[in-house]
């Protein structure tokens, strides 16, 4: 068999069939019940479940929809989500992260995603990230290129220098042994571009980053649902990604994700692997 995703897209080889849009279509379902809910949260409906990391029952609901959704289009596919772990085999299993920007949603900023990527033997060949106030799409499959809004898009300002450049980053809320080395890191990047910015979703960051609307990110201690689809996007568009040391990054062991144009890339590495020197 082949691995259907859609008209526009060139098969890929392997043992399942699956389309892109079945995928989409589900994204947006769950896209459609967060937005029903969204700036209409009581106080007090959300719950810490780690350090700055909160969990409610839109997150919940989101990802029993995504579970429900997903599981019957693939036999044996397995499913690793944020709210819910692992479940099933890991070699072939779909990763989400049903409402990535929890906090933004609650506290009304419209700025938060759903997350979906499947992931074979540890390399995304599907990613879909939706950003349901906006009723934007970013989607891909290994081999395809880079969708949005189902158009096909290669980065903006390809050969943008690291004087040109916005970064991304997450603060370390996971990793607070690092608190420390991330400002260190900040305080040079600083000096490389036109500036810094924190949004609170990574899966949108790294998705904008595989269209060139920012042009490098690193942050610590990211999880598989944090950027599976999203690292699929980067590498289909010619993003590098790294880990703190200049290889290729895994999601599943590395604790550092470094990942810019390429011209921006080395600038970027070089601040990074001078202040995380002895963790990475």
């Amino acid at each position: 068999m082949c691995f259907y995703f859609s008209s526009t897209i060139t098969p890929v080889n392997t043992s399942f069939e699956v389309t892109l849009d079945q995928v989409v279509h589900l994204a947006r379902e769950v896209g459609e019940f967060q937005l029903q809910h969204f700036r209409k949260m009581p106080s007090g409906s959300d719950v810490m479940k780690a350090v700055r990391e909160t969990v409610s029952f839109i997150d919940v609901e989101s990802e029993r929809i995504l579970h429900q959704g997903l599981m019957p289009l693939i036999d044996g596919a397995g499913f690793f989500g944020e709210e819910t772990g692992k479940s099933g085999s890991q070699d072939l299993v779909w990763i989400v992260d049903p409402l990535d920007g929890t906090t933004n949603f609650l506290s009304g900023l419209d700025h938060f995603c759903v997350s979906v990527a499947l992931v074979e033997k540890g390399e995304p060949v599907l990613g879909v990230v939706y950003k349901p106030f906006s009723d934007e799409v970013y989607s891909s499959v290994r081999g395809g290129g880079v969708l949005y809004n189902g158009e096909p898009v290669a980065p903006a300002l390809p050969d943008a220098a690291a004087s040109d450049a916005i970064f991304m980053t997450g603060f370390p809320y996971r990793s607070p042994d690092v608190a420390d080395q991330f400002f260190s890191a900040a305080a040079e990047i600083l000096t490389l571009g036109r500036g810094i910015r924190r949004s609170g979703s990574a899966a949108l960051d790294v998705a904008n980053l595989s269209l060139g609307w920012l042009q490098g990110f690193w942050e610590t201690d990211l999880q598989p649902y944090d950027v599976a689809a999203g690292i699929l996007m980067l590498k289909e568009n010619g993003i590098v990604i790294t880990n703190g040391k200049g290889e290729p990054y895994d999601m599943l062991s590395d604790r550092l994700m470094v990942a810019a144009l390429p011209n921006v890339h080395p600038a970027l590495l070089y601040a990074v692997q001078r202040a995380y020197s002895g963790i990475i």
